[in-house]
């Protein structure tokens, strides 16, 4: 149910990212909703989806994007298994596991971008791309780590309803 469920809400988010998020700047660097959703989704408790989910959000993006598509796929795919390692590592703080799983995922996708765009041969300077698109998007996406983790949250409770042994 929940792998029917992530194309409708993430083909969403696509839209909302390309149309409307993407006018919020600092500097060059923009919110990544996608990937915010994907990061909160992986550390819920009661998920066990998160591959599904980072193998769609990957392909959807993938085909708005201008980086190549493998590029972007391996990236949601990478910060899928971060977000995992995190909730693993602060099983008792989901709130730390999803601002490091978001700082990290921000990361690994930008620097997969980066990457494969001067692979295709698009030059691009790095010290540049990092100090006005890489960390302006993670402070960016720090910023909206938390209420993305409490929606997404009532998402997975909804999904995945606690059972209670009698």
């Amino acid at each position: 149910m929940a792998i029917l469920v992530s194309i409708p809400i993430l083909g969403i988010l696509v839209l909302l990212e390309s149309a409307i998020f993407s006018q919020v700047r600092l500097l060059y660097g923009s919110i990544d909703l996608v990937l915010l959703t994907l990061v909160a989704w992986a550390v819920q408790e009661r998920v066990k989806t998160a591959w599904h989910w980072g193998l769609v959000a990957g392909l959807l993006v993938g085909v708005v994007s201008a980086v190549p598509m493998p590029a972007i796929v391996l990236g949601y795919l990478l910060a899928t298994g971060a977000a995992l390692l995190f909730k693993r590592v602060f099983w008792q703080r989901p709130f730390l596991a999803m601002i490091a799983a978001t700082f990290a995922a921000t990361l690994i996708t930008h620097a997969l971008a980066f990457s494969a765009l001067r692979f295709t041969g698009t030059a691009i300077p790095l010290v540049e791309s990092v100090n006005l698109v890489t960390l302006p998007s993670a402070l960016l996406n720090l910023l909206l780590a938390i209420p993305v983790y409490a929606l997404v949250g009532d998402l997975a409770n909804s999904l995945y309803p606690e059972v209670i042994e009698i």
